[in-house]
């Protein structure tokens, strides 16, 4: 799994490119506190060498907690900036610093 972080110089967003490797996954999104942990409109689109990316905008001066959401399961990247326990999952999620 990768993350990569490309900050506009133009406005206070950075887009964020989430690539995960999940060649036998059928459908895979990431959810978080930026779209209200909702797979609608943030699936990841499946790649010919079987990984799934997408790239969003999102603003800048903020912590994000996400994990991706691979075929109805919560998955964690280990390319995060680092782990936040949450009591409402009863496990830790990825957290996103911008």
């Amino acid at each position: 799994m990768a993350i990569r972080k490309q900050y506009l110089k133009s406005k206070p967003v950075c887009k964020v490119t989430f690539t995960v490797p999940a060649e036998e996954a059928k459908k895979v999104a990431v959810v978080g506190d930026f779209n209200n942990w909702n797979p609608k409109g943030s699936m990841l689109k499946k790649l010919k060498n079987g990984s799934f990316k997408g790239t969003f905008d999102l603003p800048v001066e903020k912590t994000y907690e996400f994990r991706y959401l691979i075929d109805g399961n919560y998955v964690n990247d280990e390319a995060a900036d680092r782990y936040q326990w949450n009591d409402y999952a009863g496990a830790e999620n990825a957290v996103l610093e911008l």
